[in-house]
């Protein structure tokens, strides 16, 4: 074994000796930025490599007063100021790059990462109030380090050969006067492979080690709980209304949930009981006071057999007539300003669905604006409707719902501040952007500097909405635009081989690994048990909606349960592989989210099946032991350091058994997952929960 002893003081002597100004600097940036992540992923093309700056840089006023400072290994070619995007030249490995703001003197150290062949290598094992100890599991014949405190390099470049099978690296605390909370991040490459990279937070300088020391401010620590406000709670009936139209069936007319039922909900404990910190609440803006849109039912529907189809209220809230106006049938300013402050008081954050790609054809704003959407008709005479890959920045989603035309500065300015409203006027913690990859780069570009500009020491968290590759989603979490996006990629392949038969875990893990890989190993990319455009998991996993049939017109046409017929062992099947999904979204690195119902096994097909009023109480056997469930996952979620800041380490998986590790600072939470017996989970060798 060969042990390495890094000093800090040499590196940042200006912490405890320092420079009065330099002082400053490194106080403002261990106060008020996020950990950086890695800047880079490679994107070779004729010139250099790509390299994508992160989210922190658009704080300052003036990219050209920005400079560019690499290693010898790397020549800064081009720099494109509006796209955040350097071209370099040099090696792939493990290298810095520096950013000075020449207007203020602050300076940022950026590491540039190398994602291909990603392994997980490193672990935390132990601190003391001076050190911090690193554990490297493989052999190496060759290991990089490079070592960060906050945007401060904090070590000299480390290469060494590895003797054994552990290598230590001891780290004296140079940042131990720092105040507030502050992070370190170490990064490795090993033989060619990037290894995993390790985040270890920090409170006025000592190693962060307990979850009490933890606020609803660690975005990693979040539980995320997705609600439809109509179809939540019910709290004030003064604004209930109907359509009550001939139209309109019922399942998708208003339902009188509101802002005060989600009040009441928080007052009464419902979020704090099921472990919940963080609550995504629909759209609120006002939408269309009339029915638009039509469902065509193959024969008749179940309510009506002479019907063709219904039109739909504006109930979901993605019909934007007003971007900066409460529905009414929600309620009203002060019913949202009672809410969020209510949602603080109990340390809960709200974050707001935002649609920005488009308007209602009735808004006073395209009425005003009749240019501001893209074009219905393609030039080779096609409708732009539901081209979501072939024109996904200008397709229609509907005849009434025109997609805006974002690309334009005329269009992309007063849009951005239309978001940015709901930041000025109301205490939100952050946005869920809907239909990101349908909007244009420019447009998250812009609301991420003015963001960090207006709101420079606010803390705010934005996830958005991508269905595509890891390459597509990550291009907006690598780019200084969203902190995090849903994992769609982790959610569909856990679906498919926990729902379908003859399947394999190790397409879990490499799925996982993959999103590591792409995303950070400590990123708050979300981990989704379903949304309202998802078939119910359980439904599909039961039988009762079959994966090659339509699964909205499933919900239109049969009452759709878990299972299809009744059978009683094919629901015991359902509600394991519902609760298998909740195990992997709990356990691996990411924030966990909850879609209403999903707690407690809520059946249903597609849209709008999938929307059903939330239920509180009245839960069937199996619901009510599911829910128990969910909550105690939660709780260790909450309650283990490991799995909010821990490694992700595979240890072992079969076609039927996935076996991997969380670990931080010595704390081991082993996660077995298993088809066919026990899946439990065990911390420090003591199983906490297990079922079969």
């Amino acid at each position: 074994m060969k042990k390495i002893v890094l000093l800090f003081a040499a590196a940042l002597g200006l912490v405890a000796c320092g420079a009065p100004e330099k002082q400053a600097v490194v106080e403002r940036n261990a106060n008020t930025q996020n950990p950086i992540m890695p800047i880079a992923y490679y994107n070779s093309n004729a010139k250099g490599q790509e390299i994508y700056l992160t989210d922190y840089l658009p704080q300052v006023n003036h990219w050209d007063s920005l400079n560019f400072t690499t290693e010898p290994s790397y020549q800064v070619l081009d720099v494109d100021v509006e796209k955040g995007i350097l071209t370099l030249i040099g090696d792939q490995t493990l290298s810095v790059l520096s950013v000075e703001d020449l207007t203020t003197g602050i300076t940022y150290d950026i590491p540039i990462i190398a994602v291909s062949n990603y392994e997980a290598g490193l672990v935390t094992k132990s601190f003391t109030d001076s050190t911090i100890t690193i554990g490297v599991l493989n052999e190496y014949e060759h290991l990089q380090f490079r070592i960060f405190w906050q945007n401060q390099q904090a070590n000299e470049f480390v290469e060494y050969t590895q003797y054994g099978d552990e290598a230590i690296i001891t780290i004296e605390q140079a940042w131990r006067n720092s105040t507030g909370r502050s992070f370190v991040r170490i990064f490795a490459m090993g033989d060619g492979k990037q290894l995993n990279d390790v985040l270890i937070p920090l409170e006025n300088g000592k190693v962060v080690n307990d979850v009490k020391d933890l606020t609803r401010f660690d975005d990693q620590a979040q539980i995320l709980y997705s609600l439809m406000i109509d179809r939540f709670e019910n709290g004030n009936k003064d604004n209930d209304w109907k359509m009550n139209s001939p139209e309109v069936l019922d399942i998708v007319d208003y339902q009188g949930g509101d802002l005060a039922g989600i009040t009441k909900k928080i007052e009464e404990g419902f979020f704090t009981e099921l472990g919940v910190s963080t609550i995504w609440i629909s759209p609120i803006t006002q939408n269309p006071w009339d029915a638009w849109g039509m469902y065509p039912f193959p024969n008749g529907n179940k309510y009506d057999s002479t019907k063709t189809y219904t039109k739909f209220s504006g109930y979901h809230g993605y019909w934007p007539i007003f971007a900066t106006a409460v529905d009414k049938r929600f309620g009203t300013e002060e019913e949202l300003r009672t809410l969020l402050a209510t949602a603080h008081a109990n340390n809960i954050n709200v974050v707001l669905d935002y649609v920005a790609n488009h308007m209602h054809i009735n808004s006073p704003t395209l009425q005003q604006h009749p240019t501001w959407h893209t074009d219905s008709i393609l030039p080779d005479g096609r409708r732009n409707f539901e081209l979501w890959d072939e024109a996904r920045l200008t397709t229609w989603f509907d005849v009434h719902i025109p997609t805006l035309d974002l690309e334009r500065e005329e269009v992309c300015g007063p849009m951005t501040d239309s978001a940015l409203y709901w930041l000025e006027n109301f205490d939100f913690d952050g946005f869920r952007h809907d239909a990101c990859k349908h909007i244009p780069f420019n447009y998250w570009r812009e609301l991420g500097k003015k963001m960090k500009q207006r709101f420079p020491d606010r803390h705010i968290w934005m996830i958005g909405e991508t269905y595509g590759n890891t390459e597509l989603i990550g291009s907006y979490v690598k780019s200084g635009m969203l902190n995090a996006q849903f994992d769609f990629n982790i959610y569909h392949t856990a679906i498919d081989v926990l729902g379908k038969p003859n399947q394999s875990l190790k397409r879990i893990n490499e799925t996982i690994m993959e999103s590591l890989a792409a995303y950070g190993s400590h990123h708050t990319m979300g981990n989704i048990s379903g949304n309202h455009d998802k078939c119910r998991f359980i439904s599909l996993a039961g039988g009762a909606v079959s994966w090659d049939e339509n699964d909205k017109a499933a919900g239109w046409t049969r009452n759709i349960g878990v299972t299809a017929d009744g059978d009683t062992s094919k629901e015991a099947h359902a509600y394991k592989m519902a609760m298998l999904l909740e195990v992997i979204n709990f356990t691996i690195p990411g924030v966990p989210c909850v879609y209403q119902g999903d707690e407690y096994g809520e059946a249903g097909a597609n849209d709008p099946d999938n929307r059903h009023m939330a239920k509180f109480d009245g839960f069937n056997e199996q619901q009510a032991a599911f829910r128990v469930k969910v909550q105690e996952l939660a709780k260790l979620r909450r309650e283990n350091m490991a799995l909010i800041y821990g490694e992700y380490i595979p240890v072992k998986t079969t076609d039927d058994t996935l076996h991997f590790k969380r670990i931080y600072m010595g704390q081991v939470v082993d996660v077995v997952i298993s088809l066919t017996s026990e899946s439990s989970i065990s911390i420090d060798g003591n199983k906490v929960w297990s079922i079969q």
